[in-house]
């Protein structure tokens, strides 16, 4: 059974750091892409940076230069290291992978930027 699970949110004042990780379990993480979603109220759930099995990257416009995302695949462990934070980047984040034709979810960790 595939198991998502995100640690690392919280309340942080703009222009602060936090580091989100996401520890996978029930798949062959090494070869799996995977990726960082976030969903604020109101608004479509979109992507924030995904990491390939070969250390590809790609970052959505509005972090790049500030988040960076790497794996640790001894761990099975995917983080987002996000830097500079912004009131819009408050939101809830979910990790995301894709394994057996089918799509995972972790359940989310809220991060919350404000003053």
């Amino acid at each position: 059974q595939v198991h998502l699970v995100e640690s690392g949110g919280g309340l942080v004042q703009p222009g602060g750091s936090l580091r989100l990780s996401c520890a996978a379990s029930g798949i062959a993480f090494s070869i799996r892409d995977m990726d960082w979603y976030r969903e604020a109220p109101g608004e479509q759930r979109e992507l924030v940076a995904a990491i390939g099995s070969g250390g590809g990257l790609i970052f959505a416009d509005s972090v790049k230069g500030r988040f960076t995302i790497s794996r640790d695949n001894a761990k099975k462990t995917v983080y987002l290291q996000m830097n500079s934070l912004e009131p819009e980047d408050t939101a809830v984040y979910y990790c995301h992978t894709r394994a057996y034709g089918l799509e995972y979810w972790g359940q989310g960790t809220q991060v919350t930027v404000s003053s």
